[in-house]
């Protein structure tokens, strides 16, 4: 029995960008939520800094103490609107946090919160890259970098598949703030490698990876 599936929808055949990967230093936005002097995800995304570093990116640091908690009448403040731009400069980002009560903390969040998904026709997150990282103060957690991971998608993000998660990290840091050699530093470091590899592979073919059939027809619609 043959079926009648109706006129199919009109698609467009997709044009593939050449393969030519830039070779200049991606750049990584890091974002770590706690206020506390010392900061264990703070450290933590300060060592994930150093290695990007080293693997040849451009790295820059948002600190959240100046941002205020998400409301209309601050729409404008001067950190909304730089971390706003900093998220805008990024083709990658690393998002580090610590558990609090088995969820990320109110200083992350405030700060995903004051990023918008649209800001006109500019998605400040739509197509960057991702990597996710928690620390925790007891027993090893993943409750966080799950979190994290829906938070990215929700940014339409491009989060890759490996992740850090430092238990007791108070054990984990030199009084310098460097991170002790263990495997969970081996660990931060292929997390790190592997953003630098996600990044260059796709921070040139973004807008084409998350690119929507169903957002291309409202568009079509409007006019």
């Amino acid at each position: 029995m043959s079926i009648d599936y109706g006129t199919p929808l009109p698609l467009p055949i997709p044009v593939f960008p050449p393969l030519e990967l830039r070779t200049d230093p991606p750049k990584i936005l890091i974002l770590y939520g706690s206020l506390r002097e010392r900061s264990y995800s703070r450290l933590l995304a300060e060592e994930a800094g150093r290695i990007l570093v080293g693997l040849g990116c451009e790295v820059r640091f948002f600190d959240p103490r100046h941002l205020p908690i998400k409301a209309p009448e601050f729409d404008n403040h001067p950190e909304v609107l730089r971390l706003r731009e900093l998220s805008l400069w990024s083709e990658g980002q690393v998002w580090s946090c610590p558990e609090m009560h088995g969820a990320i903390t109110g200083v992350f969040k405030n700060q995903i919160d004051w990023i918008p998904l649209p800001a006109g026709a500019v998605r400040p997150t739509q197509g960057r890259t991702l990597a996710v990282m928690q620390v925790s103060g007891g027993s090893q957690s993943f409750n966080v970098v799950n979190t994290l991971r829906l938070l990215g998608r929700w940014m339409r993000m491009l989060t890759i598949p490996n992740q850090s998660s430092v238990p007791k990290a108070y054990d984990e840091f030199h009084e310098d703030g460097t991170m002790k050699d263990s495997p969970y530093r081996d660990r931060l470091v292929d997390v790190m490698e592997e953003l630098y590899k996600f990044t260059i592979l796709t921070r040139d073919f973004r807008d084409f990876l998350v690119d929507r059939y169903s957002e291309r027809r409202e568009a079509e619609g409007k006019r």
